[in-house]
């Protein structure tokens, strides 16, 4: 007779104590030809996160070249004067590397992604973009094309429609907050290689760039590989250029963007408000993340759960561009998309939910779980090195402080119900509103005007 088998149960594990988590905190530095380096060691991370913040933002593109900081910002991965855009994209694969970049209002954005054992060969094709691009005719004139052919099509989406739509409301048409980021098809036809060389040239230097690096860089002689690499990118100093300033009408009204047939319409509303470096960012966070920042917000619940008018509504704030001296502005945005019949009444439902938050505030239920949704997260959204590498890069574009990420969630931490609640109202005040649609101005113009919430307007798509 054969012995039944018997199992050996193993202890249990027990969990250990909790370590305290915080933002990681760079080491700051520069290399002797002017270019900021913050280093951040992660150990674990053997994929190196690095970040290029370039001083070449839009409003210092010549007038009628909206577009050139964008087909310059494309073209770094189009060859050096040392291999060609075929040999250079070789190149990175040999390392196991991706490099990507692109251009916004504070600048240009260089990204390179690297496992940490090919970290010196990466990093020289990364100097060699910014030390010696190309910018051979054929590849300008091929990222030309290429950018010529994403118009339409961004014309065709409605939710970049409504965002160009926006932009060209808030801000005056001398501003180039006003006009698209990536250029028209008017300007972006005029770019040449004699007028990206010309931006590089005026704009990118090492002295007015800073490089974010993130990883396991223990095992790693980083000043050396630094010195070998980027150290050898040249330049001369530069005077910081004063930012214009950014103004902005939000005078409540309603722009339909007309798109006749269209059986959904794309909401976009918004207005511009104060950036990071004003004391009421926190708190406007965590009031904008009640109002709709996830599927359990106040938006959400009526619009999507209650009505059923959606699939989504999100309230949400994005820093445009920031100076040291607080005077740069973010966008504050509802956005989302309803049904054409539905559009007057999803209106109606919104300016509700705004005006009853207005009257009776947040609940202190809806500010605890916006804090353990926006500091519990934080550990895991800030796990790989890439993702503290661009938070580090935002905020040398934003002109903060190295450690405003990690006061930032000590300071959600003790932000208050009541703080939380006027953050909000004034930030989305019910009358200082622009309402950009995407949709069928037959069927939605008339239901809209009957909300009185702005003077109407309608423009062709």
């Amino acid at each position: 007779m054969t012995e039944a088998a018997t199992m050996q149960f193993h202890p249990q594990p027990q969990a250990g104590t909790a370590k305290p988590w915080a933002f990681p905190a760079p080491e700051r530095g520069a290399l002797p030809n002017g270019l900021t380096v913050l280093r951040c060691d992660r150990p674990g991370q053997q994929v190196v996160a690095v970040e290029v913040h370039l001083e070449a933002p839009l409003d210092a593109e010549p007038e009628g070249l909206d577009g050139v900081a964008t087909i310059m910002a494309r073209a770094f991965n189009e060859g050096t004067d040392k291999h060609s855009a075929e040999e250079f994209a070789a190149e990175l694969d040999r390392c196991g590397a991706s490099m990507d970049a692109h251009a916004d209002h504070p600048g240009v954005r260089v990204s390179l992604e690297v496992p940490v054992s090919r970290l010196p060969k990466a990093l020289g094709l990364l100097s060699d973009a910014l030390r010696a691009p190309a910018f051979a005719d054929s590849e300008i004139e091929r990222l030309v094309r290429n950018r010529l052919d994403e118009i339409p099509h961004e014309a065709a989406n409605p939710a970049r429609r409504a965002a160009k739509e926006l932009s060209r409301q808030l801000f005056p048409a001398s501003s180039r907050m006003s006009r698209p980021r990536q250029g028209t098809e008017e300007t972006v036809t005029a770019i040449d290689a004699a007028a990206v060389r010309a931006f590089y040239e005026t704009h990118v230097r090492p002295a007015t760039s800073t490089l974010v690096i993130v990883g396991d860089l223990a095992g790693t002689d980083l000043d050396a590989v630094l010195a070998d690499t980027v150290g050898t990118w040249t330049g001369g100093t530069a005077e910081p250029r004063p930012m214009p300033a950014i103004t902005a009408d939000d005078t409540g009204r309603v722009v339909i963007v007309d798109r006749p047939g269209a059986v959904q319409t794309q909401l976009l509303i918004g207005r511009i408000g104060p950036d990071r470096h004003d004391r009421v960012w926190p708190a406007q966070i965590l009031g904008t993340y009640c109002l709709g920042g996830t599927l359990t917000s106040r938006l959400d619940r009526v619009l999507r759960e209650e009505k059923g008018y959606t699939y989504g509504v999100r309230a949400f704030g994005q820093v445009l561009r920031s100076a040291p001296d607080g005077t740069g502005a973010a966008m504050l945005a509802i956005s989302g998309s309803v049904d054409t019949a539905s559009t007057g009444p999803a209106l109606e439902d919104l300016w509700t939910v705004l005006r009853t938050l207005a009257a009776e505030g947040l609940t202190d239920a809806e500010r605890d779980v916006a804090v353990q949704n926006l500091v519990g997260v934080a550990p895991l959204k800030y796990e790989m090195a890439a993702s503290v590498a661009a938070t580090l890069a935002d905020q040398v574009e934003q002109n903060l402080p190295d450690d405003f990420q990690a006061q930032l969630y000590r300071r959600l931490a003790t932000t208050g119900t009541v703080e939380a609640t006027a953050a909000v109202v004034s930030a989305f005040p019910e009358d200082h509103l622009v309402t950009v649609l995407v949709g069928d101005a037959a069927e939605i113009e008339e239901p809209v005007r009957a909300l009185g919430i702005g003077d109407v307007t309608v423009v062709t798509g």
